[in-house]
């Protein structure tokens, strides 16, 4: 296991450290529409053979997975972007490419 940046600051450490991780803005106004159009759905659903990996809305029955990615976490072209502090390990080509690998992989799992 590799270690983490160093914080730049206690300020940000703390900041980072209370981000959700699950029942985001995004994922909660989906799961409202969802819910008011009468689907049902499992939350937090675990990957099948991924410890540690969940889907964030999962329709069990259908086998439908659907995964609200943050833009900042997965690495969104258009809106996502590499912090200033700590940038050698946050740059694309380490932690936020390794999410974009691990988000790939867990697609790769999960389609059949």
């Amino acid at each position: 296991m590799h270690a983490g940046p160093v914080p730049s600051s206690p300020e940000v450490s703390a900041r980072m450290s209370r981000l959700p991780r699950r029942d985001t803005g995004p994922e909660l106004a989906v799961r409202r529409l969802l819910h008011a159009a009468g689907y049902r759905y499992r939350v937090c659903f675990p990957v099948p053979g991924a410890p540690r990996r969940s889907i964030d809305i999962a329709f069990t029955r259908s086998k439908v997975a659907v995964f609200i990615d943050g833009c900042f976490w997965h690495g969104c072209p258009d809106h996502g972007g590499v912090p200033q502090a700590n940038n050698a390990w946050w740059a694309p080509s380490t932690k936020l490419a390794n999410n974009a690998a691990r988000d790939r992989l867990t697609d790769e799992q999960l389609a059949f």
